[in-house]
């Protein structure tokens, strides 16, 4: 009998000295920092990635003179079909957009009294249009008479007078108005916007450029826009 409490005293002393010894071991264990296998938590591991070095495009605004509005002049008799000012500056701002989004520019198409001129924010706004049906030739461009950025619309204005001048071969005509000046667009977008506008040619003396090459209309504009960004660019 004293045999079998002594072995049974054995068991429990074995018992009691392996919990001990596991006890030791998970202080330990947790001491340097470490979790026992079923104690690990998932980890989501974020892998840094280098910054994107982009730039957003400038955004160019065109404004198709009198777009959803009128028709702006109208040129014609009985031995020619009418033509309709919007729809000649129409077709040029298609042509004019097309090629700047291939230079890499985000381009918005304006309508003549288009909401989104509110506040307009952008690196440059320029209405296009063509002159009424007199038998005269040359452009016109303009910017605000009350600018807050006169010095900025100037070049955009003397690199029309380079660029647009040359592939058309149009010369600058003076006649330059007070609707051109105080243009209703003007007012609305915001005053760090640059904004011009330009008769493209008069539909009447103009009109075979204007309608049969232009082509030549839309290099002059493209290469100023070009010109003016190249400027503002160099300046920053």
């Amino acid at each position: 009998m004293r045999i079998a409490l002594i072995r049974r005293l054995q068991r429990l002393f074995l018992l009691f000295s392996i919990v001990l010894v596991a006890g030791v071991v998970i202080l330990a264990v947790r001491s340097f920092g470490f979790l026992l296998p079923r104690q690990v938590e998932h980890v989501t591991i974020v892998v840094p990635t280098p910054e994107q070095d982009t730039v957003p495009p400038l955004t160019v605004a065109l404004l198709s003179g009198h777009a959803g509005f009128d028709s702006g002049a109208i040129c014609g008799d009985m031995n020619a079909p009418t033509v309709k000012e919007v729809d000649v500056v129409a077709r040029i701002v298609e042509l004019v957009r097309v090629q700047l989004e291939s230079k890499g520019l985000e381009v918005l198409i304006l309508e003549e009294y288009d909401a989104r001129l509110t506040n307009l924010d952008a690196a440059l706004m320029l209405s296009l249009h063509a002159d009424s049906c007199i038998f005269v030739s040359g452009y016109k461009a303009a910017y605000p008479f009350n600018s807050a950025i006169p010095l900025t619309e100037r070049k955009m204005l003397a690199c029309i007078d380079e660029h647009y001048a040359a592939h058309t071969g149009l010369s600058f005509h003076p006649s330059v108005t007070e609707e051109m000046t105080r243009y209703h667009a003007f007012r609305k977008v915001l005053p760090r916007t640059p904004t011009v506008i330009l008769e493209m040619g008069f539909l009447g003396g103009d009109a075979r450029l204007l309608m049969q090459e232009p082509e030549r209309v839309v290099a002059g504009i493209t290469e100023s826009i070009d010109c003016f960004l190249e400027e503002a660019e160099q300046k920053e």
